[in-house]
């Protein structure tokens, strides 16, 4: 088959721009690129049997040629008269001067359209037409694309069924044998039928093919990766047992969940392959002493350990959390960030080099060439989505292959996390410590506003502070979304007497971390923010988190910014600005209002909006779905794993001539699109 979309015929060079724009550069992509619905034109109605409002096709004889009448300058009406044995039609057309002369009085055609009423008489409007006996998408189940500018859904039909047509017999990739145990169809029936199906049957049995073999590539894909992971030698904790004499100082009890997660840790330790595992906690569940427990153990088993962290004000904390964690126990802890002083740094270096350094806090500072680790065992990672793959392998050649800990407080259902995260493998810390009281959370609406500025006020004035989070920096025109700038000035002016700090990503790094330490010093009373502070600061003394345009913010990301109150004793509040009252943004607000539970709130996230926009799986480095869709195919994700598993233990390389398609496959998804950032 034709291998470059240009040469398919009636493309040629111009079109194949166009298709390109779309990422269709051969005839293969072409195929892949499925339909986002199907119009069922097969039934045929008689003209006394239409109804106004419906879609219809109709076989029928052109009565009166086509008549153009300008209406005005820029309106050209084209109409004609249709017939069959049961009556009449008017069949209009707007604005296509292309009509006129097309139908000869007695010709017959195919007309799809839909039927309307004008001054008592039926109408058929724009219709799709096709002479008699030559019909090529109308009679018949015909796809539906997703458009870009210049292509039509004519062009991409037409080229659709000449590239079925051209590609000939495909060559099945997916092995006969898992097929027929998974009830997978085969490809070239799945291929005809998912563009142009015989009935509706025979799509969803195609459908689930191509998203059975979606899944199925993405697993391998990812298998594949964590395969090179597990096979690295890893250093070996001798002694994990004294763990328990950090856990005895410890002034509060571990969670189950917790205690479950440092097993699996230090059972990775010992193993002698070197750890890739994922730390899931909700905000609060305790994540941190759980990696400080690791850290311990690395530094008593005679190496060194180095904790990152996004920022410098949040590897700060790490810094201060750590210290007071190994307090009187000999544990060296040194900071490394990108603003210290050079004198600074080089101290720092020379103890990271020599060993005097148990343990190195800090930003990707720590993985710059200039740093040479002394016996580096153990990186925990904070936040996966901002250190991906190429860091951690940075990280990796810094040591003798040290253990990786990346923990994340982003909670996903775990049918996603196995996709995600398919290089690691994963811990969930799922109950959170006893006492900790759940944030209060309420959804209002503009009339509530003079209300919550009153109990705002009357918190600050009680030594509280609070956060109040846009979804945009500045105005603009198209826009009424609350803006952070003009809320900032707003809320100075209704509280003169405190101290109102404004926060946004288009400020400079340092103003970033120089607004934070002042709220976290208590100078700043008001946060007012974009989303910038959703990861990891703690300020004990924020209880109230007000977020405006709620509905605007996925629900994983409205449930990581509550997070970020209530870390002190006090009740803390959540207070939902929601506009719009539709059945999603109702259904969210709910949610939000009725659970605290970050596992529960995802899967709804996931549920209400679909796996493209929580949050944002390209910053995951997914690559986009071309058919599946990761919440509604949920069963068919379940069989994939299955499938995936039974295939990697068959043949971890994927070497076998029996398995080179999916190979191929896999490689291709590998180096275009999992970057993993």
């Amino acid at each position: 088959m034709p291998k470059d979309i240009r040469y398919l015929k009636g493309v040629g060079e111009k079109r194949a721009e166009l298709f390109n724009k779309k990422g269709i550069k051969t005839v293969e992509d072409l195929l892949y690129y499925f339909p986002r619905s199907h119009e069922d034109r097969s039934e045929m109605k008689e003209i006394a049997d239409c109804v106004e409002g419906e879609t219809v096709c109709i076989s029928v004889t052109v009565f009166s040629p086509v008549k153009d009448v300008r209406v005005r300058r820029n309106l050209l009406v084209s109409t004609m008269v249709v017939c069959d044995q049961t009556g009449a039609l008017n069949v209009v057309w707007y604005n296509n001067r292309y009509v006129k002369g097309q139908f000869m009085t007695g010709d017959e055609y195919i007309l799809y359209g839909k039927i309307t009423r004008n001054r008592g008489k039926m109408e058929m409007i724009n219709p799709v037409f096709e002479k008699k006996g030559k019909e090529r998408f109308t009679g018949k189940i015909v796809p539906l694309y997703p458009l870009t500018e210049g292509l039509t859904q004519k062009i991409l039909q037409s080229s659709m069924e000449l590239a079925i047509k051209e590609a000939g017999r495909l060559d099945e990739y997916i092995p006969a044998d898992i097929r027929e145990k998974y009830h997978i169809a085969e490809l070239n029936y799945a291929m005809k039928n998912i563009h142009f199906p015989e009935d509706f049957d025979s799509y969803n049995i195609a459908r689930e093919r191509f998203v059975f073999e979606e899944l199925l590539i993405l697993q391998l894909a990812l298998s594949g990766r964590k395969d090179e992971n597990t096979v690295r030698d890893g250093v070996v904790f001798d002694d994990i047992l004294c763990v328990r004499d950090f856990v005895e100082t410890l002034p509060f009890p571990l969670t189950g969940a917790q205690k479950r997660t440092l097993n699996e840790i230090l059972k990775d330790c010992k193993s002698g392959k070197m750890m890739n595992r994922l730390v899931q906690g909700d905000v609060g569940s305790g994540k941190t002493a759980v990696a400080a427990a690791a850290i311990y153990t690395a530094v008593k088993n005679g190496h060194q350990a180095a904790m990152m962290a996004p920022t410098e004000i949040l590897a700060t904390q790490h810094m201060e959390t750590l210290n007071e964690f190994f307090k009187g126990m000999d544990i060296n802890v040194v900071m490394l960030t990108g603003s210290m002083k050079v004198k600074e740094k080089r101290l720092a270096y020379d103890m990271i080099s020599t060993g005097a350094a148990d343990v190195i806090v800090g930003t990707h500072a720590i993985i710059q060439q200039t740093v040479e680790f002394y016996d580096l065992a153990l990186v925990v990672a904070d936040e996966q989505h901002r250190f991906g793959v190429e860091q951690r392998a940075k990280l990796a050649s810094k040591g003798n292959n040290p253990h990786m800990l990346i923990m994340s407080a982003t909670p996903i259902p775990r049918t996603l996390a196995l996709i995600l995260y398919g290089d690691l493998d994963i811990s969930v810390i799922d109950e959170l410590p006893p006492g900790r009281k759940p944030v209060k959370t309420y959804a209002v609406g503009e009339n509530m506003r003079k209300r919550i500025f009153a109990f705002l006020e009357k918190n600050v004035k009680a030594g509280m502070q609070a956060y109040v989070v846009c979804p945009l920096i500045e105005e603009t025109e198209k826009s009424d979304l609350q803006n952070a700038e003009m809320l900032a000035e707003k809320l100075q002016t209704i509280f003169p007497d405190f101290k109102i700090g404004l926060m946004h990503g288009k400020m400079k790094a340092k103003l970033k971390e120089q607004v934070m330490d002042e709220f976290v010093r208590g100078e700043i009373k008001i946060l007012v923010s974009t989303t910038v502070i959703e990861v990891g600061v703690n300020v004990p003394n924020a209880n109230i988190m007000v977020i405006e345009n709620a509905e605007r913010f996925g629900l994983s990301q409205l449930h990581q910014l509550r997070g970020r109150v209530g870390r002190g004793g006090e009740q803390a509040f959540c207070i939902l600005f929601a506009h719009g009252s539709n059945e999603v943004t109702k259904k969210r607000m709910e949610t939000m209002c009725i659970s605290n539970d970050g596992f529960y709130i995802s899967e709804q996230d996931l549920k209400l909006r679909g796996p493209g926009d929580f949050f944002g799986t390209r910053q995951h480095g997914l690559p986009e779905m071309k058919i599946a869709n990761l919440f509604e195919d949920r069963d068919i994700l379940a069989v994939s794993q299955m499938a995936a598993k039974e295939i990697m233990e068959e043949d971890p390389q994927l070497s076998s001539e029996k398995y080179k398609g999916l190979k191929r496959r896999a490689d291709k998804i590998i180096n275009e699109d999992i970057v993993m950032n």
